[in-house]
C-alpha cells in the first residue's frame, strides 16, 4: 500500500518570534508549490501565529507540541484543540519522549489527548519508543508494545487510519546516535505488525509510521527508502533551513 511520506519539524522550545517566521518562510520557499512529500512545522506555542502566516496559503502544513484534553476552563496555561485549529493548526505531536520522562505523562493522559485531538480535527503524531536502557535489556519491543496499546486505548478503526505514529529511540534524541536503518526498520514493522492486531492489517497499512531519531540528511534517504518507514520527526535539524529542506528531498 502506498503511504505519502511526512516529513514534521519538531522545534521544541527553541527560536524566537522573527527568526520563527524567517525559517518558515525559508522552507516554504524550498519545498515549491507541490512538494511529493507531507510537510508539518511544529513551532512553540507563541509561536504558531507567526508560522501560520508565514505559511498560509501553501503546502506546508502547522502543528502544535502539545494539547491538552479538556475544553474552555479553569486549566491555567494549558491550549485546547479547538485553540490550536483557531490558529491554523493541522497536527499535533502527542507523548514525545521528552514530555513523557521531564513532565511525566503517562499512556493514559496520552490517549486522553489522542481522543481529544481527533474530537477536535487534529491529526495526533503518536510518540513511542525506548531509552537505551530498554534496548539493552532487550526490552524495545515490549515498551513499544506498552505504550502503543496504552496511547491507543479506545481508538477505532475509522479514526486510527488517519492517525501517524513516530517511533523515537530515546537514546538516538539529540545525542548524534542514529538507530541503523535496519534496526529502526525492524521497530518500524514490529510497529506495523503490532497496529495490525489492534485494528486491521488494512488500516495498519494506512497508518504513517515516522521515525525521529538524530535524522539528517546524510541518513535521510536510506532511513525513508525502508519498507515501513514513512517519514521522520525531525529536531535539531528542522531548526536550519538548508538541513530540513534537504531531509524534505529525501523523501
Amino acid at each position: 500500500m502506498s503511504r505519502r511520506t511526512i516529513i514534521a519539524g519538531n522545534w521544541k522550545m527553541n527560536l524566537r518570534g522573527q527568526s520563527s517566521s524567517e525559517l518558515a518562510k525559508g522552507i516554504v520557499a524550498a519545498v515549491g508549490e507541490n512538494p511529493s512529500v507531507d510537510v508539518v512545522l511544529c513551532p512553540p506555542n507563541v509561536y504558531l501565529g507567526a508560522v501560520a502566516e508565514a505559511t498560509a496559503g501553501t503546502p506546508v502544513s502547522i502543528g502544535a507540541q502539545n494539547v491538552y484534553a479538556a475544553d474552555d476552563g479553569a486549566f491555567t496555561g494549558e491550549v485546547n484543540p479547538s485553540m490550536l485549529t483557531d490558529v491554523g493548526c493541522r497536527y499535533v505531536i502527542l507523548g514525545h519522549s521528552e514530555r513523557r520522562a521531564i513532565m511525566g505523562e503517562t499512556d493514559a493522559q496520552i490517549s486522553e489527548k489522542l481522543h481529544a485531538a481527533l474530537a477536535g480535527n487534529l491529526v495526533p503524531i503518536v510518540c513511542v519508543g525506548e531509552t537505551l536502557e530498554d534496548r539493552e535489556a532487550g526490552n524495545t519491543e515490549k515498551v513499544v508494545e506498552t505504550q502503543l496499546r496504552g496511547s491507543l486505548a479506545g481508538l477505532d478503526e475509522v479514526r486510527a487510519a488517519g492517525i501517524v505514529v513516530a517511533y523515537e529511540p530515546v537514546w538516538a534524541i539529540g545525542t548524534g546516535k542514529t538507530a541503523s536503518p535496519e534496526q529502526a526498520e525492524e521497530v518500524h514493522a514490529f510497529i506495523r505488525k503490532l497496529l495490525g492486531e489492534l485494528f486491521t492489517d488494512d488500516v495498519a497499512g494506512q497508518i504513517r509510521i515516522q521515525y525521529g531519531g538524530s535524522v539528517k540528511p546524510g541518513n535521510a534517504k536510506e532511513l525513508l527508502g525502508q519498507p515501513n518507514i514513512d517519514g521522520a520527526l525531525v529536531g535539531g535539524a528542522s531548526l536550519k533551513t538548508d538541513d530540513f529542506a534537504g531531509i524534505i528531498a529525501a523523501g
